[in-house]
């Protein structure tokens, strides 16, 4: 059996750092063998200059929507930016499908070798099929009423069903595509039509966008607020959904009670009560509930960060996510991670790492795969130079 050994600087194992007195080992299938001392490392060892770490894991994307790269201009706020995705994102099938293949590419050089893809077409299916990422495959539903709730599930069903057969037909490895049904938002999704996912879903990974304007928890607490210009450009005139008295997240989280792992996206105005009753929810009703943090989208729409350090006070596990190339200026974990370090200096880089990779494969259920530098493992691997710069590896 060949193996690679790779020397580094620093190793981040998914967990911790090591010194460059350690040595990683794996096959030539990219298998991690083992992490030993320099000493017990034998001959061939290749030396590289910088930060070893386990491929990146990205749950929170939306490559469908490559082909708006630019198209909507930053900082318009989220009303009118989802006004503008609606309005905006038709493009010929030929210019999709090409920025689809380019977003795929520019994810799988920064290192990134899973991600969470929320998506509402068929339009990926062909470039993930020849994609070494491992997908998870969340098909958005939207259904603002219950009155349509059924017949909108089953048509995102044939969406998901479309995703299934195409990973049978292309012979596709075990795992490489895992498929299920997600709600897309708060303002966007009925309680009947929540209900029916948390039925459809038990066990599975759900992904749900969560608070990332104020309005969300004006809409759900009063039925009023900016949303109400996202419902007249669908002919409503007053919002869809019966007044709760509660927050966003006090509102939909409470339909999920079948031992779902939960990723909670974006989060940018989420309040210290919600995150408390998130936790407390949780322990009781979903298996997992993991943040997902996507800076540099959440400044592009509306020039704020999330509160990652309320987050942390409360101990959340939290992930990354680089949202789409309409809401984004690239699709790159590692500018994520810059940009976490740039606002929030303070956080040990240690743990950011964490939430880039065995984090994120945990959401996704693939930490037996991929996340970390463990036996058995096929994670891939990334050299960070000084300026945490992401170059694949293997």
């Amino acid at each position: 059996m060949n193996q690679r050994k790779f020397q580094a600087d620093r190793i981040f194992t998914g967990y911790e750092f090591l010194d460059r007195s350690h040595v990683l080992i794996m096959d030539d299938g990219g298998m991690v063998l083992d992490i030993v001392p320099e000493e017990l490392a034998g001959e061939d060892i290749i030396q590289l200059k910088g930060l070893l770490s386990p491929g990146l894991i990205n749950t929170h994307c939306h490559l469908e929507l490559s082909h708006m790269k630019n198209v909507i201009p930053p900082q318009t706020g989220l009303i009118d930016f989802l006004l503008g995705v609606v309005e905006k994102r038709d493009f010929p099938m030929e210019t999709i499908l090409e920025c689809i293949s380019q977003g795929e590419k520019e994810m799988y050089e920064d290192g990134i070798v899973a991600v969470g893809d929320i998506g509402n077409t068929t339009n990926t299916i062909s470039t993930k099929c020849n994609s070494e990422i491992l997908w998870n495959n969340f098909i958005e539903v939207l259904s603002m009423t219950d009155a349509n709730a059924e017949k909108n599930i089953q048509q995102y069903s044939a969406i998901l069903n479309t995703f299934d057969e195409a990973s049978t037909n292309a012979s596709l490895p075990s795992g490489k595509f895992i498929s299920s049904l997600v709600p897309h938002a708060p303002y966007t999704v009925s309680a009947k039509t929540l209900d029916m996912i948390n039925e459809l879903t038990a066990n599975k990974v759900v992904s749900m966008h969560n608070q990332e304007n104020p309005a969300e928890n004006e809409l759900h607490i009063s039925g009023h607020g900016p949303f109400l210009k996202l419902y007249n450009r669908f002919g409503m005139q007053e919002s869809p959904f019966p007044i709760s008295g509660k927050s966003s997240l006090r509102t939909w989280l409470q339909h999920f009670n079948k031992k779902q792992t939960i990723i909670s996206v974006h989060n940018t105005f989420i309040s210290e009560d919600d995150i408390a009753f998130a936790q407390e929810y949780a322990t009781e009703n979903v298996s997992g509930l993991f943040f997902c943090m996507c800076i540099n989208a959440n400044l592009y729409i509306e020039n704020t960060v999330p509160p990652i350090e309320m987050l942390l006070k409360r101990g959340m596990s939290l992930t990354l996510g680089t949202d789409s190339y309409s809401s984004n200026w690239q699709l790159s974990i590692s500018a994520e991670i810059r940009s976490i370090r740039k606002h929030f200096p303070q956080i040990p880089l240690q743990l950011i790492l964490q939430w880039a990779t065995i984090n994120g494969a945990k959401a996704l259920h693939r930490d037996h795969e991929v996340g970390s530098f463990e036996s058995g493992k096929k994670p891939g691997v990334v050299l960070f130079d000084e300026q945490l710069q992401s170059k694949r590896i293997c």
